[in-house]
């Protein structure tokens, strides 16, 4: 049985014009509808050379056919003004894609803009526009592609169901705010493999409603690590299960590997979730279990987190901590964090200073050489 050839759609032949000033968004969305409407698979290129894409966009799915590959050779740039994006919350989104692959390329956002507005506290600062968002899709690849200056975070996956990420490269200021580079939430069987990822917040975070996550062959630095929450927020949030991430190197990252969630009633959870083969160099919180998270100190609920917190593993870790605590759990006491693990973990501190582990309501066991020494209720 032979399989239909590709039909391939230029975006140049729909207009688009690779001068950098010139708005491609009417272009792109021509190329992606004629794509769409395809009843054999179908590709779109994108060639050499810079395209503004000077608005907001939403690429909707429920396509004539599941294949629809997009290999972009140039950079996509937004506009130079952040407002035409600030307020738009998203500046790509696909929405309700089955079957969609992107390939290469580079979209830059052009946040330093509304970073300085930021920093400056300018008034009137729009909350800034994600890079890239897949909403309502499944069977979803994206390979080799590079984000840089997102305005917020960069890859937005939600209420997604098998995707998978392969040399990602995600690079903004490491004090840009909110720049996470990978958030997920909401979704199913989503594979992120080799991330190279320098940003001012989360490299990844993990939000509500997360099964079934792989994460592989981490580079995250500057940064505020790989983050589990925060969580809950809402009284009936659906929790996270079965999240391993393997092989990551942290470089003066603020964290770790994080779990977190706010100090209130909540009926979320997060259970088997495997932490193995680490490098942290120079990290200020290498472990952390914080369940009263409270990010600026001031206005964040005070009750006991509702969130339970269970089966969680780390394995063969080590580096440097650039605080005297190494190991913290913060747990909930009406929660309190049960059957953790550690094992074969090392980490140092400063000359003639060793480090320190603390424990507020965890309980697990050790297995091999760890230090600090554990300090859960139960061994």
């Amino acid at each position: 049985m032979s399989v239909p050839k590709a039909t391939s759609y230029n975006v140049v032949d729909f207009g688009a014009k690779p001068d950098g000033t010139t708005d491609a968004t009417s272009a792109f969305l021509g190329a992606w509808n004629k794509a769409c409407s395809s009843p054999k698979p179908a590709g779109i290129h994108v060639p050499q050379g810079r395209f503004l894409i000077g608005r907001a966009v939403t690429f909707s799915g429920q396509c004539s056919n599941r294949a629809i590959s997009i290999t972009i050779r140039g950079t996509l740039l937004a506009p130079s003004q952040y407002t035409f994006l600030g307020n738009s919350l998203y500046w790509f989104t696909f929405d309700q894609v089955t079957g969609l692959s992107i390939h290469g390329g580079v979209l830059d956002a052009r946040g330093s803009f509304l970073w300085d507005c930021k920093y400056k506290a300018m008034p009137n600062c729009p909350i800034g526009a994600a890079t890239l968002r897949f909403t309502n899709s499944e069977h979803i690849v994206i390979t080799g592609l590079t984000s840089e200056n997102s305005q917020k975070v960069h890859i937005l996956i939600n209420a997604c169901h098998n995707v998978k990420m392969h040399g990602v490269k995600l690079m903004a200021d490491g004090n840009s705010p909110n720049t996470d580079g990978i958030h997920v939430q909401f979704s199913t069987d989503v594979t992120i493999l080799a991330p190279r990822i320098q940003t001012g917040d989360d490299c990844i975070s993990v939000g509500p409603g997360c099964r079934n996550l792989w994460i592989e062959d981490v580079a995250c630095g500057p940064g505020h690590g790989i983050s589990i929450g925060s969580l809950g927020w809402d009284l009936d949030e659906p929790g996270v299960k079965n999240v391993t991430v393997r092989k990551a190197t942290f470089s003066k990252t603020q964290n770790g590997f994080r779990i977190k969630s706010w100090g209130r009633p909540s009926r979320g959870f997060v259970q088997d979730v495997h932490f193995e083969h680490a490098t942290m160099n120079d990290v200020q919180n290498p472990i952390i279990i914080d369940q009263h998270y409270c990010p600026f100190r001031n206005g964040c609920p005070s009750q006991a987190s509702g969130v339970k917190i269970s089966d969680v593993s780390y394995k063969d870790i080590h580096g440097t901590s650039a605080t005297q605590v190494a190991v913290k759990f913060d747990c909930s006491s009406e929660q309190p964090c049960e059957r953790i693990t550690l094992e074969d973990i090392t980490f140092t501190y400063k000359i003639n200073k060793a480090p320190q582990a603390l424990c507020n309501h965890a309980g697990g066991i050790t297995l091999g050489v760890v230090q600090p020494q554990s300090c859960f209720l139960t061994e």
